[in-house]
């Protein structure tokens, strides 16, 4: 396993979040939702940028949530990637200019100053990378988290758009594993206040 990048380990806590829930979270809000961010490069893709829109109709419930835990214990990673593919979507995120992808599971957390929206879905695998069948097909996953404060302009976020879920064999936590660099998200908007 490769050493875990410092940005990766502030997504581990949110992982651990993710799937332990916390008091307070899973409040299943009905009203759509729609994030724009831009993506800002780290580590090797530093200088790089793109926006992504994030378009919620709805948020995971605590028995999807229950069906990824039971579906990671019983297969890891992979347990995850195939639960995922079953559930109903929750809505599409996608890069300014592309059709993007169904979001598989989201939640909402309040915070004391605003609230997290922490976003798991399978990460779509074009017919090159496929077709060469390298390690980055181990990374499946994709994880987006967007901490969404009342004050504006103080609003952030992550994104790893490939990752894989791994038991800790020291420390027996769960940990989340990036193919490459996590992107940071900045100049979040909520869209659908407008």
């Amino acid at each position: 396993m490769r050493k875990i990048d410092p940005w990766v380990r502030v997504a581990i806590a949110a992982a651990l979040l993710l799937l332990t829930g916390l008091p307070g979270a899973g409040k299943n809000e009905a009203r759509p939702a729609t994030y724009q961010a831009q993506a800002i490069g780290q580590g090797t893709e530093f200088g790089r940028t793109f926006n992504i829109t994030i378009n919620l109709q709805g948020y995971s419930t605590p028995e999807e949530r229950q069906a990824l835990i039971d579906a990671f214990n019983k297969n890891g990673s992979q347990g995850l990637y195939n639960a995922l593919y079953k559930m109903p979507s929750k809505g599409r995120i996608a890069i300014t200019g592309t059709l993007g992808y169904d979001i598989s599971y989201a939640r909402s957390v309040s915070t004391a100053d605003g609230k997290k929206i922490r976003i798991l879905t399978n990460r779509p695998i074009n017919f090159g990378e496929a077709w060469v069948d390298g390690r980055s097909m181990d990374y499946n996953l994709s994880y987006l988290e967007l901490n969404l404060n009342d004050d504006i302009g103080k609003s952030t976020g992550s994104l790893i758009p490939a990752c894989q879920f791994k038991i800790d064999k020291k420390t027996s936590e769960v940990v989340v594993e990036a193919f490459k660099n996590p992107w940071s998200l900045s100049n979040i908007l909520d869209r659908s206040k407008e």
